[in-house]
């Protein structure tokens, strides 16, 4: 799919067009349609925060229909829907479990993690969490995903030049290689850390 094409003809609101369509439960890659929407501005020369701004509110507006659908659907509608979306009794049960126990923390960091970020608010809305308590941690985690892969995009489009230069130089391999070692250390990384 063209993001780009995407991000042209709907500007500023494309930035949160993904993100509401992916907070909803629906799979779609809403980061990546952040990520094109703030290098649109950086080669533009377009506002960054208005790109931060619309992620942020379709992020917050699509994890409101998320924990509706949950709160409202709840448990039948993922049963019967499961087959087609791959998601097993168990792995519910385990899901909602986890939620019960790590809601606010899953909310907040949940924007970060692929299957979390698409599931979390309607877990939220299943678990009954409460609404003004799944709000702020919900806008909050919101907020700072917004900004942070806004940004990201938005270094990432002002340095494209630079970013080419580097990949013509280094080459793919070479690129290839550096994100291989970079893999490995979070791997590293992660093990030491379940160690202790």
């Amino acid at each position: 799919m063209n993001w780009q094409a995407i991000v042209d003809a709907l500007g500023y609101p494309s930035a949160g067009l993904g993100i509401m369509i992916e907070s909803t439960g629906i799979p779609f890659p809403g980061e990546t349609l952040l990520l094109a929407a703030a290098a649109w501005a950086a080669a533009r020369h377009h506002s960054i925060v208005l790109v931060i701004l619309f992620g942020f509110v379709g992020s917050t507006a699509g994890a409101d229909l998320g924990y509706l659908l949950g709160y409202r659907g709840g448990r039948p509608f993922v049963e019967r829907f499961g087959a087609i979306l791959h998601i097993r009794a168990e792995q519910l049960a385990r899901a909602e479990l986890f939620f019960a126990r790590h809601g606010d923390k899953a909310i907040l960091g949940g924007r970060f993690i692929l299957g979390l970020r698409t599931w979390g608010s309607m877990l939220a809305g299943m678990s009954h969490m409460p609404f003004w308590r799944f709000q702020v941690f919900s806008a909050a985690g919101g907020l700072l995903w917004a900004a942070l892969i806004g940004i990201a995009g938005y270094v990432l489009g002002s340095n494209l030049p630079l970013l080419e230069s580097i990949i013509r130089a280094v080459g793919i391999g070479g690129l290839t290689v550096l994100l291989l070692i970079a893999l490995a250390l979070i791997v590293a990384e992660r093990r030491a850390v379940r160690r202790r």
